[in-house]
Order: C-alpha cells, then sequence, then structure tokens
C-alpha cells in the first residue's frame, strides 16, 4: 500500500507561474523539476511554500533509471538531497532512458518491455531507493512508438517492476489515454490492469492530435477524455493527489484555475482556488 499522505489537487510550480501558484488559497501540494533545484540557491518561492505546509515532491527527469548503465551517483545524491532541502514526503522520476553510450537524447525515450530492460530499471531502482530519504515513485512515460519483440504488456510490465523494487507508481493519467490512443486500446481497460494500491500520485495534462498520433504536450487543456479518466479511477482507487503539469504557453490565470477546479471535481476533492 501507498504511504504517501493525502496530497489533493496540485500543480506543477514553474518559474513563469510560481506567484499564481503562491496565490492559491487551498493548495497542499506542488512538484518542482528536481534538476532546477540548486542547493547553494534555490528559488525562495518554494522554500516559502515548503514553510506554509504545502508539501513540495521534487520529480526527476535525468537519472536514466531505464538505461543499460548503472544510474550515476551524483544525479541520485543530487535528488536526495534536493528530497531533504524541501522536506518532501517521497520524489518521483520516469520510467525511461535519457542516455546511452555517454549521450544524452534531451528527451525521455520508452525502454523495451522485455526481460532485460526489467532487469535493468530493477537494479536502477534498487540502487536509487537505496539512496534515498524518502520513498521512489516511478511514472510510466506517454510513448509514440513501442520497441519490437515486446515480452509484457505495460500491465504486466509495470506491475512486475512494483512488485521487484518496493517502488510506488506515479500514475500520468494523460499519458495513460495518449498511450491507449495511439495503440487503438482501451485506456480504461489498463487501469484494471495496474496495481493501483501502490499509486502515490496522479499526474494530470493536456495534449493534442498531430500527424495521426496523439502528443503529450503539457500545453494544452486537459481533454474530457483525461477528466474522464479521473472519474473513472475514482471507481476504482481513490489517489492520494492529483497534479497538474504545465510546461510552457501558460494561460491567464482565470483559465488555469478552471482547469485545477475541474480536476477536482473530476476527483471529487475540495476546490484549491
Amino acid at each position: 500500500m501507498s504511504d504517501v499522505p493525502p496530497l489533493g489537487v496540485g500543480i506543477g510550480w514553474r518559474p513563469e507561474i510560481a506567484g499564481f501558484v503562491a496565490d492559491l488559497p487551498g493548495l497542499r501540494f506542488t512538484e518542482v523539476i528536481a534538476e532546477s533545484v540548486h542547493g547553494d540557491h534555490p528559488p525562495q518561492g518554494l522554500l516559502a511554500l515548503r514553510d506554509r505546509g504545502v508539501q513540495v515532491v521534487p520529480h526527476g527527469v535525468r537519472l536514466s533509471l531505464g538505461g543499460a548503465e548503472p544510474v550515476e551517483p551524483e544525479r541520485v545524491a543530487h535528488l536526495a538531497a534536493t528530497a531533504e532541502l524541501l522536506r518532501a514526503p517521497l520524489v518521483s522520476e520516469h520510467v525511461a532512458f535519457v542516455r546511452a553510450g555517454g549521450m544524452e537524447a534531451g528527451h525521455l525515450l520508452p525502454v523495451p518491455r522485455t526481460r532485460a530492460a526489467l532487469d535493468a530499471l530493477t537494479d536502477n531502482i534498487r540502487r536509487t531507493r537505496a539512496e534515498l530519504p524518502v520513498p521512489l515513485a516511478v511514472e510510466p512515460i506517454a510513448a509514440l512508438f513501442d520497441w519490437p519483440d515486446a515480452e509484457y504488456d505495460e500491465g504486466a510490465f509495470l506491475t512486475e517492476l512494483l512488485e521487484r523494487t518496493d517502488a510506488l507508481l506515479l500514475l500520468d493519467l494523460a499519458n495513460v489515454y495518449a498511450n491507449a490512443r495511439n495503440r487503438a486500446e482501451d485506456p480504461f481497460a489498463l487501469l484494471d490492469r495496474l496495481p493501483l494500491e501502490r499509486v502515490a500520485y496522479c499526474h494530470v495534462a493536456g495534449g493534442r492530435p498531430q500527424g495521426g498520433l496523439y502528443h503529450d504536450t503539457h500545453t494544452d487543456p486537459v481533454p474530457t477524455e483525461v477528466l474522464a479518466l479521473i472519474k473513472e479511477l475514482g471507481t476504482r482507487h481513490r489517489p492520494p493527489g492529483l497534479l497538474l503539469e504545465r510546461d510552457g504557453a501558460y494561460p491567464p490565470a482565470a483559465e488555469l484555475r478552471a482547469e485545477l477546479d475541474a480536476i477536482a471535481a473530476a476527483a471529487g476533492h475540495p476546490a484549491i482556488t
């Protein structure tokens, strides 16, 4: 079972909307890109949120948990130090790789759903968890392609990964929708195959169709289909928290508030705005 405290509805902290986030009266948690926090000069707005009791979750993007090489100790140490600085209840990272052979991709890339990839992920997550002062939640990414010769479907792959590592699940409902749509599958069926009791919190974001595929953009409004997934998830397992991700093309404050209110309503949570 997830040991994460109830978080409610939150929004990712970004410098461009720091004032908006700070002014949300009912905000109980936020998330920050871990690599953007420097211990010698952390964002004062984040520290102010921490000090007023808002839970701040560091979200890593560069550990490359799914890479064939071991995770780099310096990057794990930074994630651990950021968690301690922000008094975080947990940290999160991606079921993905970002580099290979010393080369940085600059993108989150999907791992093959094979036994070999599962072994590499297991080793890296165990190494990471051993150095962290708080629990780790891992997030399956949105992918525009699947590697051939898969030995697991997504649900079975994630379930075995979490059983092996005792990690928690950061369930991105926008990614569930994007991947199901791009694979011509039913997103609700994936929910039935996941260990929902291990969900630490959920991401919610917008996207758009382009070139015959649905792209997880974080710059578009949350579609009604993702709001429907929030409602459906609530009939199976009430997640501790839901967080709106916005990265660029920030809309006016009134539109952001409306998105947060829609997420809260779909989840049956009190509004935070």
